[in-house]
């Protein structure tokens, strides 16, 4: 037991603090996306999405909220191990502006500490066993404006980002977000740029829980991590089109690509950049009932034979909207393309409709 809890130890204490500042994967918990309709296609809505859930999508599609929004999600990852809870509220400030704010809580409860399983005379005392908790946050302020140019549309996110590992270790960070939305009839165009200025986590590092842990495993944790992590940009790249058919039915269709300025397995990469599409559809009738389907995260994954092939993740969901109420759910994931464990996501969206 003492063995399986310094694995889960380290593995969270790296994960949270390595040895470099500037990573290909970090604040990983900001791209799960958020709201069950949007996660159902993909996370394809850079460029159509358009209501309090932009705020995270992207800011400029707030200028489309004719009312206030309030949005709610809750998910369960790896066997309801973690947990990821989002909450957006967002408003008209005039004719030609919008504000939003959000909160993202990624975390994992009651993680057995057995760091100090054995005493100092050799001896298992289970009473020794502690419970700890590692947590990322993300606070975000967005801001939304139409500009002179017709069918253009500008947005901002200012974050705040928070991440506890127990008592070992904890990180405040900040980072800029950008986005752009252009509609030309029933095309629309969208661009979203992640961390612009690169955003940078701060860590302080509890020394004394350190040197408890430093020679546990001979050889590693020898030093302490580097306390600075910086975040590099990503890029989302959109285009939607929207059709409307006999009135009752409507379609919505959009195409996106992630990029990120580094090499990873995405199935286009090179040493500076790599990208993955993916695609979203969505069905409606007379506006109340939706059902929705996507695909993305297409990665090159190596097996264990080492020869390889392309996974991706494929993704369904339903809606119903009813003066003012919105209620989602999305199952992603289906299949185990990518080796990743299938998640039941549902979210809330409440309109101000309702209470006109």
């Amino acid at each position: 037991m003492k063995k399986a809890g310094l694995v889960v130890f380290f593995l969270i204490f790296t994960a949270g603090v390595w040895s470099q500042a500037v990573r290909k994967y970090s604040n990983e918990f900001l791209n799960i996306g958020v709201d069950a309709a949007s996660l159902a296609m993909a996370n394809a809505v850079t460029a159509s999405s358009s209501d309090v859930n932009s705020g995270y999508w992207n800011p400029a599609g707030l200028v489309h909220l004719e009312d206030n929004e309030l949005a709610l999600m809750h998910a369960s990852y790896f066997a309801n191990i973690a947990l990821y809870d989002y909450a957006a509220f967002a408003t008209p400030i005039d004719d030609r502006s919008a504000l939003g704010v959000s909160l993202i809580r990624f975390g994992v409860d009651d993680i057995l500490n057995t760091t100090q399983l054995i005493d100092a005379n050799g001896n298992i005392d289970y009473n020794r066993i502690r419970l700890f908790s590692t947590a990322d946050y993300a606070f975000t302020l967005s801001y939304a404006r139409e500009l002179p140019v017709q069918g253009l549309n500008l947005g901002a996110n200012a974050k705040v980002i928070r991440r506890i590992i127990g008592d070992f270790a904890s990180s405040w960070g900040f980072g800029f977000d950008f986005g752009l939305q252009y509609a030309s009839g029933k095309w629309n165009f969208g661009l979203m740029a992640r961390d612009i200025t690169t955003s940078v986590n701060t860590w302080t590092i509890d020394e004394e829980q350190f040197a408890t842990i430093s020679n546990a495993v001979e050889g590693q944790n020898q030093d302490l991590p580097e306390t600075l992590e910086i975040t590099i940009p990503k890029l989302q790249l959109g285009i939607a089109r929207n059709w409307e058919i006999h009135y009752d039915y409507t379609i919505k269709a959009e195409v996106d690509l992630m990029m990120r300025f580094t090499q990873t397995n995405d199935i286009l990469s090179s040493s500076s950049v790599s990208a993955t599409p993916a695609a979203g559809v969505e069905f409606g009738y007379t506006g109340i009932v939706f059902l929705r389907a996507g695909v993305g995260n297409f990665q090159e994954l190596t097996q264990l034979d080492g020869s390889s092939r392309i996974g991706f993740q494929p993704n369904i969901g339903v809606g119903f909207q009813y003066r003012g109420i919105h209620i989602d759910y999305a199952l992603t994931d289906i299949g185990d393309q990518s080796a990743a464990v299938y998640s039941n996501i549902f979210s809330l969206k409440l309109d101000w409709e309702l209470f006109r």
